[in-house]
């Protein structure tokens, strides 16, 4: 199993107790470079740094995922392989396409995150904005996906949303209490628990 581990925004003491727990866990650990490193190795100083070139160079970035997939995928056929991430796995991290590649060339390997504290939320607290009502977060100039906090009654919101073209729904009710329960496209409730977090994501063809 290989488990994508959010090491938050560079201050070691922003490490979440799971993130801790995993590295000690792991039968092997990986890292994308040194400032990952340097957080991971009072817990795994064996961490293995792998090469993820910040470039705009589509072939050698391809290049570059595929070995590091052929290198991380024996160590997830045979125990927990943890793959520590600077901020969020889910969140703008190359992580989901290492997956989509290991997937593809070792398949029958399971896949898991554990959250880390992102650069969203790490701003907040830097810059003094507390931040309430709609915002949007993006790297490209037209968002394809929303999230929407504390949705009461999701089957009526999604409907709404198909009228500007978002078909894909996630919806997590009580997320990380008990109690919790996924939903997606095909079943989502009436009414849903005040602690309901509800990801819609454009489809393009």
């Amino acid at each position: 199993m290989l488990v994508g581990v959010g090491l938050g925004p560079g201050d070691p003491e922003l490490l979440t107790l799971r993130a801790v727990r995993r590295l000690r866990e792991a039968d092997a650990v990986f890292v994308p470079g040194r400032m990952a490193y340097d957080l991971v190795r009072p817990y795994r100083g064996d961490a293995e740094i792998l090469d993820f070139p910040m470039t705009s160079d589509e072939g050698y970035i391809r290049e570059c995922l595929e070995r590091n997939a052929d290198r991380i995928a024996p160590a997830a056929e045979k125990g927990l392989a943890v793959f520590g991430i600077i901020g969020d796995p889910n969140f703008y991290s190359t992580f989901s396409r290492l997956c989509e590649i290991i997937d593809d060339r070792h398949p029958g390997i399971a896949f898991a995150t554990d959250p880390g504290i992102s650069s969203i939320t790490a701003f907040a607290a830097v810059a003094g904005v507390p931040v309430a009502g709609g915002f949007v977060v993006s790297d490209g100039p037209d968002p394809d996906s929303r999230i929407f906090m504390k949705v009461r009654r999701p089957a009526e919101m999604a409907e709404e949303l198909r009228k500007d073209g978002y078909t894909d729904f996630v919806l997590v009710e009580r997320m990380f209490l008990d109690g919790q329960r996924v939903y997606r496209t095909a079943d989502l409730p009436v009414t849903s628990d005040y602690f309901s977090i509800m990801f819609a994501r454009r489809s393009y063809g």
